[in-house]
């Protein structure tokens, strides 16, 4: 029923964990981000930003022609809305479960992925903007965690907020983070890591690309100087 358009990077592995944990058919169609896929005219059709995922639904609901779909929060809740998986059925809940979905989309990932820049790819340190996203990243971590020593999960059951989240967390690693600075976070990683479902997902992108940090030239121009446009964070 679905193709999927991906990568693994943090955004890729979203959308492989909600149609892992949803039991859906798909195909995957790697779009090599080192290698300027995503710059492709006929993958720009599918994400006009030249950003992966994408997502195409060859029998939508409707019963009308193939749909096609980019940005992973839009993803995200496209599919939990058609399948009615992954999303609270109460109304305070699907609050909820958007209000922390926009956080990552908006604020979480951007900023994680800043981090990561700064850190692992810029071509000259910039110390002002390490410490700037250094700490804007542990701030959010610090929010992350008084959410879940409230609550199980953010939007009270499992659900997209939380598949959202979880591909940042997954890479704390390279953002500078120790998980043991934030517990509840610790305990909620955990908890969804160890689901067959989520590991299936991780599985999925293993034996393609590559360390990012190790890039080419050409690689790096392609990722973050396309034709003298920054991408700050393609992932």
């Amino acid at each position: 029923m679905y193709q999927l358009f991906y990568w693994p990077t943090p955004n890729g592995h979203k959308i492989t964990l909600a149609l892992e944990e949803m039991g859906l058919p798909y195909t995957l169609q790697p779009v090599d981000i080192g290698r300027g896929d995503q710059f492709d005219p006929d993958y720009l059709r599918l994400s006009p930003s030249g950003k992966m995922p994408a997502l195409i639904d060859s029998a939508p609901a409707d019963g009308q022609a193939p749909l096609s779909l980019f940005e992973s929060g839009a993803i995200l809740l496209y599919l939990a809305q058609r399948h009615q998986q992954l999303w609270p059925t109460e109304q305070a809940q699907q609050l909820q479960c958007l209000s922390w979905l926009f956080w990552q989309v908006s604020a979480f990932g951007p900023m994680c992925g800043q981090n990561a820049h700064f850190r692992r790819y810029a071509p000259m340190p910039v110390p002002y903007a390490q410490d700037r996203y250094a700490r804007e990243v542990r701030r959010l971590y610090g929010v992350l965690d008084t959410r879940l020593q409230q609550q199980r999960f953010l939007a009270g059951s499992y659900s997209i907020a939380d598949i959202a989240c979880h591909p940042w967390v997954h890479c704390h690693q390279p953002q500078g983070i120790d998980l043991a600075d934030f517990p509840a976070v610790a305990r909620w990683f955990a908890e969804i890591g160890a689901r067959p479902a989520v590991q299936r997902a991780y599985q999925r992108g293993e034996g393609l690309g590559g360390d990012l940090a190790q890039l080419s030239g050409d690689a790096w121009r392609r990722l973050f100087a396309n034709e003298g446009q920054a991408l700050a964070c393609p992932l």
